[in-house]
């Protein structure tokens, strides 16, 4: 028997079926180059990246600046993914900072037509796990969307409040950035049975091999914002256990990327956004506080690009 609701359930069946069929897509927020929100850029971006068979889609999330974005550009986002998707895959919207201010982004969400929430880190202070678990539950009592708990930064659940979260009736999985696999294990053993979790850290392929040891096999990927084709050769290779594949696209594009992502903090966002750019997808540039690559960096993201696309036989801009 189910401890969900039929509704709840089955949103949470389309996510597990989705997780098993490919990554689940991040999608960037586009910006003109005066800063302001272009809606349709987005909707031709998206267009693009549903075309590449994603899992399910989470909209102004941490890679699409949830952050930088106001309430009505928050909806004009959730809104344009959900007709561009037009139900062919699950539509997962970041909330965030406190728990009213979550219930906003909640609320407008619902009313664009969001299938589930991720509730992303809250802001600034740490917090003792009883604040943690109530944030949640203040969340779930104030919308009817299933959610999904993001541990990053100052938050991270011990076993027994993965159980007191798992308990919330609408509380569906738990998205994972800390990459501590011993806590991990803990969790997935401490969890229900169909609760769902997802590997969410920094180029989440890199760990994902390890993830994967200790039953969290679904990841989301920022490099299929601007290299589907890498990302679902890297998918395919880690599903069918072909090691060979998933050793030669990790030394020679994820690991030289993610060392040019750490030379900069907020890399994690602008490269991935830089590397869109260089591809003719139209999503601007980054706001502030996250700034755009000098011209060194982008060149040597260029070159990990090209060296990536090379080992799928894909080109940078297809003529």
């Amino acid at each position: 028997m189910t401890r969900f609701s039929a509704e709840v359930e089955g949103i949470t069946q389309r996510l597990r079926d989705g997780m098993a069929r490919g990554v689940l897509a991040f999608p960037l927020t586009s910006f003109r180059e005066d800063g302001g929100l272009d809606p349709e850029s987005y909707r031709a971006y998206l267009t693009a990246q549903l075309a590449t068979a994603p899992g399910a889609v989470f909209p102004a999330c941490g890679t699409g600046e949830f952050g930088a974005l106001d309430e009505d550009e928050y909806r004009a986002v959730v809104t344009a993914t959900v007709e561009v998707t037009d139900g062919r895959l699950p539509v997962v919207a970041g909330i965030g900072y406190g728990w009213a201010q979550a219930l906003r982004f909640a609320r407008i969400a619902e009313e664009a037509g969001a299938d589930a929430a991720l509730v992303l880190p809250h802001y600034l202070v740490e917090a003792p796990q009883d604040g943690l678990v109530e944030q949640l539950h203040r969340i779930a009592a104030g919308t009817r969307l299933p959610l999904i708990a993001y541990q990053r930064g100052q938050v991270a659940f011990t076993a027994g409040s993965l159980r007191r979260i798992a308990d919330i009736p609408t509380v569906i999985g738990l998205k994972d950035g800390h990459s501590d696999l011993d806590r991990l294990q803990r969790l997935t053993l401490a969890a229900p049975d169909g609760f769902l979790f997802f590997n969410g850290a920094a180029t989440a392929e890199i760990q994902a091999r390890a993830y994967g040891t200790v039953g969290v096999p679904a990841y989301s990927s920022a490099v299929h914002a601007f290299a589907p084709e890498i990302a679902n050769a890297f998918f395919t290779a880690l599903r069918d256990g072909d090691a060979v594949r998933v050793d030669t696209l990790l030394r020679d594009f994820y690991v030289p990327l993610v060392e040019l992502r750490d030379r900069v903090p907020g890399y994690a966002v602008s490269l991935v956004k830089a590397a869109a750019r260089l591809r003719g997808l139209p999503v601007g540039p980054v706001r502030a506080p996250l700034t755009d690559p000098g011209p060194d960096d982008l060149a040597q993201l260029t070159k990990v690009l090209d060296d990536g696309l090379n080992l799928v036989g894909a080109v940078r801009r297809p003529g």
